[in-house]
């Protein structure tokens, strides 16, 4: 996986969910914009602060998780 650095995740903000560089705007919050119709555009003149950048790493680390495999841990 290439390196993400503008998702961060901090237990002080938004509780641990991945956000875009600290901010209190979640990947969750993009990815679901995007699936609602909202264009990059409309996101970015919702969030001024927010660059495109963001939406596209966003979106990345969004596919990751979405294909990444979780295996329960065995006792031995």
């Amino acid at each position: 996986m290439q390196n993400l650095n503008r998702i961060t995740f901090n237990l002080d903000v938004m509780g641990g969910k991945p956000c875009i560089r600290g901010l209190r705007v979640t990947v969750g919050t993009i990815v679901g914009l995007l699936a609602s119709g909202y264009s990059t555009a409309d996101i970015l003149k919702a969030y001024p602060y927010l660059e495109e950048e963001d939406i596209r790493e966003a979106l990345t680390y969004a596919a990751w998780r979405a294909e990444e495999i979780e295996l329960p841990l065995v006792a031995a």
